[in-house]
């Protein structure tokens, strides 16, 4: 739960305020002019759900913030690659440097969430 909290609010304040005129002038064509939250929602479900198998579960076993932080930012790194790359290739008019930007935000805002994670559940487990 704390991971999904955590890196939904960051998402939120991310999409709705730091980077909202980013994407816009970088791929305004390519936005739709509301979001479909339907496939957000899915995303977000998968997302978290990897956050938590691949980065906090580990973190935890090892009582590791560090290694939630690590394993937080390299799937963001890997998942948000793949996601811009893949567009990148693809599509015409996606902004290189858009790629670098969001490929920065997954590892920040992932682990972010992953560190923190890591840090309450342990004190909850460590509490019991």
């Amino acid at each position: 739960m704390a991971t999904a909290v955590v890196f939904l609010i960051l998402d939120a304040i991310w999409l709705g305020v730091v980077s909202r005129n980013i994407y816009q002038r970088e791929i305004g064509d390519l936005l739709l002019p509301k979001p479909n939250f339907g496939a957000a929602a899915i995303f977000y479900v998968i997302y978290i759900v990897g956050l938590v198998y691949f980065c906090v579960v580990p973190g935890v076993a090892e009582e590791s913030v560090m290694r939630g932080l690590i394993s937080g930012a390299l799937f963001g790194i890997v998942a948000y690659a793949t996601y811009d790359l893949t567009n990148l290739a693809t599509l015409k008019g996606w902004s290189t440097s858009l790629v670098f930007i969001d490929i920065a935000w997954g590892a920040v805002a992932s682990a972010i969430a992953c560190a923190i994670a890591v840090a309450v559940t342990t004190r909850v487990v460590s509490a019991s």
